[in-house]
């Protein structure tokens, strides 16, 4: 992870901008960081002393959607705790960047050991925290004012369907996995992510607690750290444990919470490199291949206003995806008496394996999903890990940017019919933006809502944004005033400022 070590004060945002640009930040980026960093300072240096006399109420959260966003606030978690101001231990404060993620390629994909090609946009979350001398947890959107406060404690209970899971697992398994890691931090955050659009708001504040409890707990020089931990892509596998609940290493797992995906999200926002786009196969997370984004070409980025939330039913029909996965793995493994852990393993134990599962799934099986489910995840699974990816990073680094469009074409057809996760906002977002002049176009993400990514030159980048935002709006107006459009490059991983 880059650390800048940055020397002044974070309110001066002019001169941070300049530092910024080490981190590979476009111009308009550093300058636009730096405001929401010294946003974040300021709501900080506020904190100091006195706190309000009773927490804020929790609604939709910094960046990321709670369930009854917006309209009727969550209720106040019953473990949360009040904490005095003299628990905060001063000093200069440290500051991250964590970016949101952009899936190019490889949709419900990762968490089955297969494919992803990921890159971070240049938007994310600015955090400046400072640590307490307490085991008291103080985290506060510095936009809204929304507070949330606990202790860090191995018996803590997150509630799901509020902002207020995300720090809460994070710093309970942080207590679990390495015990006596109890110091706490006040936070304070700035998000310019679109809420729950696909581009792993969540899992970018989860990544972003964690740096900082890791730095305050001095985490990297335990011995459970570094026995499990060695780099960024084993931190990043084991983040993605944090948020599905699974065990890593010797690590033991937790609820997480509540979703079973895998570790894409982390592993781009840990790792990803400026002006590229990284493929990556997952379970455990293993670099493949850096793709240079074509010379001349941005991201424009359309968020529909269909929020793309893991949580009540939208959460079940994520969660469906991945257990139509680990069905048809736990089918191969019971029907061939092989070990094989995922279901990127089992069709790569032979040359005749997908025939076989094929085979094994047609002729019926006990379970919960038909047969024609499991062939329908199967094909999907087999035709974007398998195929398209592979093709569609040899397109890239030939610049073949019409054969790269053709392939995204295909995994768009194919996260359409086969995997069944898009939503008509996002299928005409993605066909728009093709009938524009993008050079490629998907949906990414979770799906059922969510944002769709464009290539397009630079250049004419503004005048495509607007376009594309007009025939949005044209066809969907009630979803425009949630709807935005902004164009990134793809951008560098979560960095330390100071």
């Amino acid at each position: 992870m880059i650390e800048l070590s940055y020397p002044g004060e974070l309110t001066d945002a002019d001169n941070l901008a300049v530092q910024l640009a080490a981190t590979g930040l476009s111009g308009d980026a550093c300058e636009s960081k730096s405001r929401l960093l010294a946003q974040a300072a300021r709501v900080l240096s506020a904190m100091g002393g006195e706190r309000p006399a009773s927490p804020l109420p929790l609604g939709e959260g910094p960046g990321v959607r709670a369930a009854g966003h917006g309209h009727h606030p969550s209720p106040l978690p019953t473990n949360l705790r009040l904490v005095p101001g003299e628990g905060t231990v001063s000093g200069p404060p440290m500051a991250f960047f964590v970016p949101g993620r952009i899936e190019v390629l490889g949709k419900h994909t990762d968490y089955a050991g297969g494919r992803t090609m990921v890159a971070t946009a240049e938007r994310g979350f600015c955090m400046v925290a400072r640590p307490r001398g307490d085991q008291q947890m103080v985290v506060i959107d510095a936009r809204t004012g929304e507070t949330v406060r606990f202790a860090i404690d191995p018996e803590l209970k997150p509630q799901v369907d509020s902002w207020s899971n995300y720090p809460m697992t994070v710093a309970r398994r942080m207590a679990r996995n390495f015990p006596g890691a109890c110091r706490g931090a006040d936070i304070a955050l700035v998000s310019d992510l679109p809420p729950a659009a696909g581009m792993s708001s969540s899992s970018a504040f989860m990544v972003g607690v964690f740096l900082v409890l890791s730095e305050v707990n001095r985490l990297p020089a335990r011995d459970e750290y570094w026995h499990n931990i060695g780099n960024q892509t084993d931190l990043a596998g084991y983040l993605g444990t944090v948020e599905n609940g699974q065990s890593f290493g010797k690590l033991s797992g937790d609820r997480g919470v509540g979703t079973f995906g895998g570790s894409e999200d982390q592993t781009a926002i840990l790792c990803a490199e400026p002006n590229q786009i990284s493929q990556y196969s997952f379970c455990p997370v293993e670099f493949e291949k850096l793709l240079p984004v074509p010379p001349g070409y941005v991201f424009a980025i359309g968020a529909s206003g269909v929020v793309a939330e893991k949580t009540g039913a939208a959460r079940e029909k994520y969660n469906t995806a991945s257990r139509l996965a680990t069905a048809l793995a736990e089918i191969w493994r019971r029907e061939t008496g092989r070990d094989d852990p995922h279901l990127a393993a089992a069709l790569g134990s032979s040359p005749d394996a997908p025939a076989r599962l094929k085979a094994i799934v047609r002729a019926g099986v006990p379970g919960e999903f038909t047969a024609e489910a499991l062939l329908t995840r199967l094909e999907h699974f087999m035709v974007e890990s398998g195929e398209i990816i592979p093709a569609a990073g040899d397109a890239l680094s030939a610049g073949d940017l019409r054969a790269f469009g053709r392939l995204v074409d295909r995994s768009q057809h194919a996260t359409e019919h086969l995997l069944g996760n898009q939503v008509p906002e996002t299928v005409f977002l993605a066909a728009s933006a093709r009938r524009l002049g993008a050079a490629a176009a998907s949906a990414f993400g979770a799906g059922f809502g969510g944002s769709v990514w464009a290539l397009v030159e630079a250049a004419r980048a503004d005048d495509f944004l607007a376009a594309w935002a007009g025939e949005y709006g044209s066809q969907f107006p009630q979803h425009v005033p949630l709807a935005s459009f902004f164009a990134t490059g793809a951008g560098p991983a979560a960095f330390r400022v100071c």
